[in-house]
């Protein structure tokens, strides 16, 4: 962390400072100087801490966008940025914020997942974890859609890290999160327009067109949420398969029609329709995280895409889905696991020519299970 960040927190953080040092606080938010929540577990609690008064915590804020290279004051009111320690940090100044200033602190995660931690923490059963890994050795292309704070970052790590090492992959981001652990990765972040300093914003689209004259084998669009839908399509349709994005959906067939949205928001003159087909023939796979009323993140859906239907509907099919058999009474943690669905994917004659150990008993559900898929169906 740069000197200059840590002497704003020990100048202006200091009401705040413990909760920046605990390792199990993964996202602090301050609604005005005198209310603040810190998430824990997935969980949301009221703490102590406070600041003396609003200026001091415009201060704060102001002294944090100085450190980054930014500037936040009455003529630009909101500050989306990435804090030296990877920390991801967004203000909102009165009058807008009617409380007072507004501030989420996203914390930067020291230690990077893989398939075993997300097995371990029940968000994933081994034959899920398995599949997603066949999933990437073929080069799907993959969707990882869910709300704020579902786990979608921390899924992209994890996935974007099972690679293969023969390959070259180029990360696009609008602020750097993504902490992918591979032989041969590179790394862009968009540029927002500064013209008192001078500087030319550069943004997702611009570097995406970059991208594709850098000899990528996949590209990963760390959140996609403008007009750059439409650039990740193409690039998954042109080649580049493996490559990934994540979007914001509560659903497979949510996060489709979400593609399309954005796909249609810019100047493009693609019909509708087209932009549908376009949608329904690159993505190969939805793996959907949600978190759950427990504080729980956990992997709800991993789905094929099949296309759309006579009537330009979104076909999807669950593989696997995870499912609740209970509650805990002391813990009120939710007891459940990820099962297959009894549908075996359409291109299992890829696994089986390329020989990986995944047979179709393992797409079979359950006996306890089978009855609840057919009511969800």
């Amino acid at each position: 962390m740069s000197s200059v960040f840590q002497d704003a927190i020990s100048n202006f953080l200091v009401p705040i400072k413990d909760l920046l040092e605990d390792e199990k606080v993964s996202e602090v938010m301050i609604n005005g100087p005198f209310e603040i929540f810190v998430e824990k577990g997935g969980l949301v609690y009221k703490v102590d801490n406070k600041f003396p008064d609003e200026s001091s915590l415009v201060s704060a804020m102001r002294s944090i966008a100085q450190s980054v290279g930014r500037v936040i004051d009455d003529e630009n009111p909101r500050l989306d940025a990435r804090l030296p320690d990877g920390s991801r940090i967004h203000v909102v100044l009165p009058p807008m914020a009617k409380k007072g200033t507004s501030v989420a602190i996203r914390k930067f995660s020291k230690e990077s997942l893989t398939l075993k931690d997300l097995i371990s923490f029940g968000s994933l059963s081994p034959d899920a974890a398995r599949f997603l890994d066949i999933c990437i050795y073929l080069g799907k292309n993959i969707i990882v859609s869910g709300g704020t704070g579902s786990g979608k970052t921390s899924m992209l790590n994890v996935l974007g890290s099972r690679m293969p090492d023969t390959q070259r992959l180029l990360v696009i981001e609008d602020a750097s999160e993504l902490q992918i652990k591979a032989e041969h990765v590179l790394y862009f972040e968009a540029r927002k327009d500064a013209p008192d300093r001078g500087i030319k914003g550069v943004t997702i689209r611009d570097l995406v067109v970059s991208a594709m004259r850098l000899r990528p084998d996949r590209i990963i669009v760390g959140e996609v949420r403008g007009e750059e839908a439409l650039d990740l399509i193409q690039v998954m349709n042109t080649g580049h398969d493996g490559s990934m994005g994540t979007v914001h959906a509560n659903s497979p067939v949510d996060a489709c029609t979400r593609l399309e949205t954005l796909c249609l928001m810019g100047d493009t003159k693609i019909p509708p329709d087209a932009i549908r087909k376009m949608i329904a023939s690159a993505v190969h796979i939805i793996v959907q995280c949600s978190r759950y009323h427990d504080g729980g993140r956990r992997t709800a859906y991993i789905s094929e895409v099949l296309g759309i239907d006579q009537f330009g509907r979104y076909i999807t099919q669950d593989i696997f889905r995870w499912l609740q058999k209970g509650k805990d009474p002391d813990t009120g943690k939710f007891i459940g696991e990820v099962v297959p669905c009894n549908y075996v994917p359409s291109f299992f004659d890829q696994i089986v020519v390329n020989k990986l150990p995944f047979p179709k008993s393992k797409f079979i559900a359950p006996e306890w299970a089978t009855k609840m898929i057919k009511e969800f169906k």
